[in-house]
């Protein structure tokens, strides 16, 4: 048929040695140093575009300075505020995720629609140069837990974030109910991780998801711990997007065992 598409084996070994490639360098680099080099890059471009601002605006004056670069640094003034902010970013990535950590683990009460579109940065107009708060808007997706979805859930938090055993994490995945093909330990340990730990370089690796995926898959995921995963999964994303890798369970261990501390023996956990 001449409407197939022919792969020839150079195409194959091609494809075969740019995806060893791909996976030895993710092996190689970890996800954190990536961002650092990015954010390292972002930095560097910023600040000189901000400093060349700068300079512009303070030559503008004289009839020697082309109107087009005025225009340039019309358009790029931001610059200067953003290269000012940098290092609040970071900050207000952590805040946010424990805000939200204390909301659902302490108070069983939060908004599941975290995303970029419901977060402002609220700038005092009065006081340009003091640092913005965060706003949050649009709780159209709240979410209620009682104690005990509390308790279970800040005991699987808390097991990922003190990266114990698969045991330990498959357990407390279990006692909230999840339901798995096979019930693999190593299944449901990854799967935790993957949701509440820090991003590897192995998760970028297909070949990983597709093995993980073989060993088992879920049949039943419980409700009370989808928007909180959802929550989680939507503040990551925010993160990486800035070049951050936070853990999430690393973010909300401290509240996971207040709330542990307060309505739960720490024998319940799943070691």
């Amino acid at each position: 048929d001449n409407n197939e598409l022919a792969i020839s084996p150079t195409d194959n070994a091609t494809s075969s040695w740019k995806d060893t490639l791909s996976r030895t360098a993710r092996n190689m680099i970890s996800v954190d140093s990536m961002f650092s080099i990015v954010r390292f890059a972002r930095r560097v471009i910023l600040w000189s575009t901000a400093a060349t601002v700068k300079s512009i605006r303070a030559a503008s004056f004289l009839p020697i300075v082309p109107s087009d670069w005025i225009v340039w640094a019309e358009e790029r003034q931001n610059a200067i505020l953003q290269a000012e902010r940098w290092g609040w970013t970071q900050e207000a990535v952590a805040t946010l995720l424990d805000v939200h950590g204390y909301q659902i683990l302490n108070q069983g009460c939060f908004n599941a629609d975290p995303h970029p579109g419901n977060i402002l940065v609220v700038q005092d107009e009065n006081n340009p140069s003091k640092q913005p708060k965060i706003g949050l808007i649009d709780y159209g997706q709240v979410k209620r837990l009682n104690t005990e979805e509390r308790v279970k859930i800040a005991n699987l938090i808390l097991s990922i974030a003190d990266k114990e055993s698969d045991e330990a994490i498959a357990n407390n995945f279990r006692t909230l109910g999840i339901k798995t093909k096979t019930d693999s330990t190593k299944f449901l340990a990854e799967f935790g991780r993957l949701m509440f730990g820090s991003f590897e370089a192995k998760h970028l690796d297909h070949s990983w998801h597709k093995e993980l995926h073989e060993q088992d898959r879920v049949l039943y995921f419980p409700n009370e711990l989808s928007m909180v995963y959802r929550t989680a999964l939507l503040l990551r994303g925010l993160a990486m997007s800035l070049q951050f890798n936070p853990s999430v369970g690393e973010a909300w261990r401290h509240h996971a065992r207040e709330t542990i501390r307060m309505h739960g023996a720490a024998t319940t956990r799943g070691d």
